[in-house]
């Protein structure tokens, strides 16, 4: 695996990480990218059956933090209840709630485009508010911060969008961590996130083929949780969603709220075994988030990453792309990983967020309604 110490791979990257060519170029070709195999050796990844290998190793590395995926064979069905509506001039808002497993209620918003397809089949968004107790009214412009409605945004642009509520937010604060089944919020949120994406499908009039995630800061880095484990969703966008490990530092406040420069990580409601497995040792993580990225190649990745970010820094995004888009190389699709750094801080503003729904609209094969951005 290419799951070295932290720091040399930051500052070595290009002598031991990803020396990329794609295989099916040229048999004669000696550049690879490197990983670690089972018995920890460095080798070249010189076929794609090797990258598949690296692929899981990277899912594995994820659910040693997160705990594992729990499986989706025999779930229990949908049972999606309608509880409000709300009819704008370009779509219908619905307030749902579905069953993501036996006893596990999710709550969402669902919104339906007025907009009729030839075809039949629309387009779909699956979008991840931030932190906030407002949960998914975040995404829908009730967001205390300018450039946070996604999802209505969306909606207007005539995607069927679903957006759910985080644990310990929205409708779900009250969640009790301690009597689930997950060993991680965040991977409670994968397998909800995965559910919402069960509901887009039960649609008839959802193109499978066409179904993104879009999220900003905690919905940033969710959209990437979501989609490395969920190959359904062909395009993935996140804000302010992340930085390498060794990058990550809110400053002074972590270490007195969360005990330590990873604490915010280690929340009940995100991953508790950043502390209670590897004591809060970046070094020990088993995943980066270049590798989150790599796992989502060849699929189409945007990042919004601002300068002046104090969550997610931007050096250790630099960083992370330097190394990820080796593997966009790889597989022939650099041009599917792009990023931008905007003069600005903890935010998606509004000329980066029109690009991000840009590259949602070519990626998914959509024109949109004809609309400004407020």
């Amino acid at each position: 695996m290419y799951r070295y110490h932290r720091k040399a791979i930051l500052f070595l990257v290009p002598l031991i990480v990803f020396c990329i060519v794609s295989c099916t170029k040229s048999s004669e070709s000696t550049d690879s990218f490197q990983f670690r195999d089972a018995s920890g050796e460095e080798q070249r990844i010189t076929n794609m059956a090797q990258w598949e290998q690296e692929r899981w190793q990277i899912l594995q590395g994820m659910e040693d933090v997160m705990g594992e995926l729990p499986p989706r064979t025999g779930l229990s069905s949908l049972n999606i209840q309608v509880s409000d509506t709300l009819e704008t001039d370009r779509y219908y808002r619905l307030t749902i709630r579905f069953t993501a497993a036996e006893g596990e209620i999710v709550p969402a918003y669902m919104y339906l485009p007025f907009r009729k397809s030839t075809s039949g089949k629309h387009p779909a968004m699956l979008v991840l508010h931030g932190t906030g107790d407002g949960g998914k009214r975040l995404v829908d412009g009730e967001s205390p911060r300018a450039n946070r409605a996604q999802a209505k945004e969306l909606a207007e642009r005539g995607y069927i969008v679903i957006a759910p509520d985080y644990p310990s937010m929205g409708e779900l604060r009250d969640y009790d961590f301690s009597s689930d089944r997950y060993k991680s919020g965040t991977m409670k949120g994968i397998f909800n996130h995965m559910r919402s994406v069960d509901v887009l499908l039960a649609r008839g009039d959802v193109d499978p083929e066409r179904i993104g995630v879009l999220g900003h800061s905690l919905g940033g880095h969710n959209a990437m949780f979501a989609a490395a484990f969920d190959p359904r969703l062909k395009v993935v966008v996140s804000s302010c969603g992340w930085t390498q490990m060794d990058y990550y530092d809110i400053g002074q406040v972590a270490h007195e709220e969360y005990g330590g420069r990873l604490g915010p990580f280690a929340q009940d409601r995100y991953m508790p075994l950043f502390r209670d497995k590897y004591g809060l040792d970046g070094d020990k993580i088993p995943f980066d988030f270049h590798e989150i990225i790599a796992a989502l190649a060849p699929r189409p990745f945007f990042s919004n990453s601002p300068v002046n970010d104090g969550n997610f820094d931007v050096e250790g995004v630099k960083k992370g792309i330097k190394a990820s888009v080796e593997v966009y190389r790889f597989l022939d699709a650099e041009d599917n990983l792009q990023v931008r750094y905007p003069e600005a801080g903890h935010d998606f503003p509004t000329e980066v967020r029109l690009e991000a729904y840009q590259f949602i609209d070519q990626k998914l094969d959509h024109t949109p309604n004809d609309h400004n951005i407020e």
